[in-house]
């Protein structure tokens, strides 16, 4: 692999995330120091209330840290403003959800093509790149289709081609295999693998250790911290 490509994405230094409830005070994550570099395949796993979930918020610009460093291709982002974090969040990251968030009323190709009508693209544009992703995840044929006319596994494959259509180069996806089926589940993550391949970062959610296992890379979150970080191929235990 190029060196260039090993550089870190995602830097994060002691970042802490702190809750009042009340007249306690709740470390969700509690000094947590990472690197993920371009194109790796990370995925985050932990028992419920680990902190994996506001981890990932942080990771992906929906939320800022109480304290610490997060530099996002060397910007320092734990600061910024909710105008400044969504303009970085549209222009690097996709999202993929478990429940999809597809617009139940409008075609697969509209809800692939609707983040280019928040960036301002034409719809002949539009149109044309969210058709090129749905090709890229085998649903061309069902582009007019509404998400109730779909599998779940085929609704999962339109989120993954909305996550696509603005090119980021980092996809963070939280629990996508949760709802499907095992035949689904082994569809969508033989296209997660083939956009690690493409050089894309992935960072997933899942409470799955097989899931988990194919990732290259496996970091375990409890307490507030990451307590493993392991390769490929190994199945942790999340309880």
């Amino acid at each position: 692999m190029k060196e260039e490509a090993r550089d870190a994405t995602i830097q994060l230094r002691d970042i802490r995330k702190i809750y009042q409830i009340g007249e306690e005070t709740l470390a969700a994550l509690d000094g947590i120091t990472l690197d993920i570099h371009k194109g790796e395949f990370a995925a985050l796993m932990g028992p419920s209330g680990s902190g994996k979930s506001t981890l990932m918020n942080i990771l992906g610009c929906l939320d800022r840290p109480t304290s610490g460093s997060y530099k996002l291709d060397g910007e320092e982002v734990s600061h910024l403003s909710d105008d400044q974090l969504a303009y970085t969040r549209n222009r690097k990251i996709g999202f993929v959800f478990q429940n999809f968030n597809l617009l139940s009323r409008i075609s697969a190709l509209e809800n692939v093509a609707l983040p280019l009508v928040y960036a301002g693209i034409g719809r002949r544009e539009r149109n044309e790149r969210a058709m090129h992703f749905l090709e890229a995840v085998g649903l061309a044929d069902r582009a007019d289709h509404q998400p109730n006319e779909l599998s779940g596994g085929q609704r999962q494959r339109v989120a993954i081609a909305r996550a696509l259509v603005n090119d980021p180069h980092i996809i963070m996806a939280d629990e996508p295999t949760g709802n499907l089926d095992t035949k689904s589940t082994k569809e969508i993550m033989q296209i997660f693998e083939a956009m690690h391949e493409e050089g894309r970062t992935i960072i997933l959610v899942t409470h799955e250790p097989e899931i988990a296992a194919c990732a290259s890379r496996q970091l375990l979150v409890r307490d507030g911290k990451i307590t493993r970080d392991e390769g490929k191929g190994v199945v942790m235990d999340v309880v």
